[in-house]
């Protein structure tokens, strides 16, 4: 039942393929004549366009597929946004003179002409560059690629070859979106030159499977896989052909869990909107995250100097595509090492870094920025600002919520709730090694809990006061006591040790304390100022913390070379 991808919508459907649904919506088959009449209604629609360009997006996988072809048919280049954001339709607004789909808030998105007779379909040009998908470049700003055809056309070859004895009899269901590089190609390409259904709707749940009959080919993303322990899978690891993952990286803990509850581990991967998919590999429960990629059909690949380089047809030329890891081989392989950019994937979605702190300095509210990759099971951005000293006086008067709103704002036109930073620290300035540097442990290091937000209000060589939130849900008040939290005395010393470490450069190793005095209990709520004064060699450290109700603690800490 395979059909050339190349042929589009052209030429006459075997009696097999015919009576095969192109795919379900609610439960409900989707045959090739309402499908064609869609396609119909969608070229009938584009081809009276005057403009070459025009953006599609739809959260309905089949519309899409018709809309697609529909524009490609005539001979349309499609830019196929992986979101529906105001900031995204701005930027495209710029490119393209149509929009069409699912555009919240823009009355101008177009829809098909209804009852449009079937035209007499043409095959595709695969050298023809239209299409247009979007990933985040080193610049900051999301980057539009452009893709001929055949590219497409010759990943699904590959994808076919190395996979598709699997998925016999199989109907696609997915759990990510069809609008990126990898849904695209798994529930939208890939199905219809196989002949294999694919669901119009995405699964929110594994659970919703559970009424879905017969085989299952699952296209699938780390975000739900590592979460399988919540998941009641019942008879699924019977009916399941086979489940992909791709987007980030997935887990090695989820391997057992995938094992156990879906019957067999994910096909994992590897690729990217510039290269398409390159590499797979299909870990057993128990790999670690060096387990080696094995190459897809046709794509040929190589080390410069430890970073990865790549060839296909499918990623377009004769020469070498630098990507943007660096890798070891192993075997016939490759074992991936690590990004050498600053793209970041959160849930499976890719963020440039760079464009999070251009958009904050952009605000004339911040002196510096720095966006992180928070380490931890749950994926998440952090962010570290310097504000200018105009903003301290705002955020004094109004307080720290209230000046991070429209920050929060500002990035809610460009990134997707998912995505957005989650975790903030406002700093004086950034933490500095004896070299000058900011390293990332240290950024990594704001984050920590135990650690208060905090501001340098006086620094001098050997003394500086800070001025410290006591927030009601550091962790130092649990236990300490139901109905009357008090901040525990260990928890100040390890303050003014923790700040001093930052600020100084002292002893490594702890010696002692002289001096100890707590004269005032620290409640949740308020500020206290921290001041610390530490002697020449490092070796000496006077702490005293003091608000508008007094003084409440202080004391002298000794630390030495150690051994």
């Amino acid at each position: 039942m395979w059909r050339e991808l190349r042929l589009g919508l052209a030429g006459a459907l075997s009696p097999a393929r015919a009576a095969q649904p192109v795919g379900w919506r609610s439960g409900r088959a989707v045959m090739s004549a309402e499908f064609l009449a869609q396609a119909a209604g969608w070229f009938a629609h584009f081809q009276a366009l005057a403009t070459g360009d025009v953006a599609l997006h739809f959260e309905d996988t089949l519309h899409a597929t018709a809309a697609l072809f529909g524009a490609w048919h005539a001979r349309k280049t499609v830019w196929w946004p992986g979101d529906a954001l105001p900031a995204t339709a701005q930027r495209l607004s710029e490119q393209v003179g149509a929009f069409a789909g699912d555009w919240p808030g823009r009355s101008d998105a177009t829809a098909a002409v209804a009852d449009a007779p079937v035209p007499d379909w043409q095959s595709l040009d695969p050298q023809a560059p239209q299409l247009v998908v979007f990933t985040s470049g080193s610049s900051g700003e999301p980057g539009a690629i452009p893709k001929q055809l055949h590219q497409l056309f010759d990943e699904v070859r590959a994808l076919e070859a190395e996979f598709g004895a699997r998925l016999d009899g199989a109907t696609v269901h997915a759990t990510v979106s069809h609008q990126h590089i990898y849904g695209l190609l798994f529930r939208v390409l890939w199905p219809l030159a196989a002949g294999r259904p694919t669901a119009a709707n995405r699964v929110a749940y594994l659970e919703d499977l559970h009424a879905v009959p017969g085989r299952i080919a699952l296209i699938a993303s780390p975000a739900h896989l590592k979460r399988l322990q919540l998941a009641v899978t019942g008879d699924l690891p019977e009916r399941l052909a086979a489940v992909f993952s791709s987007g980030g990286p997935l887990p090695a803990d989820a391997l057992a869990p995938c094992a156990e509850r879906l019957g067999q581990t994910p096909i994992e991967v590897y690729g990217s909107s510039e290269t398409g998919g390159v590499a797979w590999r299909q870990r057993p429960p128990g790999a670690g995250d060096a387990e080696p990629w094995r190459a897809l059909p046709g794509v040929e690949w190589q080390l410069s100097d430890g970073q990865l380089q790549l060839r296909s047809a499918h990623i377009g030329g004769d020469d070498w595509y630098t990507a943007a890891d660096h890798a070891r081989a192993e075997g016939p392989g490759f074992v991936l090492l690590g990004r050498a950019d600053r793209i970041v994937k959160v849930e499976e979605k890719r963020v440039s870094l760079a464009a999070v702190e251009q958009a904050l300095l952009a605000s004339g509210q911040v002196q510096e920025a720095r966006a992180l990759l928070l380490p931890g099971s749950r994926q998440e951005l952090g962010v570290v600002l310097v504000p200018t000293p105009e903003a301290w006086g705002a955020i004094d008067q109004a307080g720290r919520a209230a000046w991070l709103a429209p920050l929060r704002e500002r990035l809610a036109a460009q990134l997707e709730s998912t995505v957005r930073p989650r975790r903030w620290r406002l700093v004086s300035e950034f933490p500095a090694n004896t070299q000058g540097k900011t390293t990332q442990a240290a950024l990594q290091a704001l984050f920590d809990p135990m650690r208060p937000p905090a501001r340098v209000l006086m620094r001098e060589a050997l003394t500086v006061r800070l001025r410290v939130d006591i927030e009601a849900r550091h962790p130092g008040f649990e236990g300490h006591f139901e109905g009357q939290p008090v901040l525990p005395g260990v928890v100040q010393l390890d303050w003014a040790e923790r700040f001093a470490r930052e600020l100084f450069a002292l002893q490594p190793a702890f010696a002692g304390l002289d001096q100890l005095k707590f004269q005032q209990v620290i409640r949740p709520g308020g500020t206290v100022d921290l001041e610390l004064t530490i002697n020449a060699d490092g070796s000496e450290l006077r702490f005293a913390l003091t608000s508008e109700r007094g003084a409440h603690a202080s004391g002298k800490l000794r630390f030495g070379a150690g051994v």
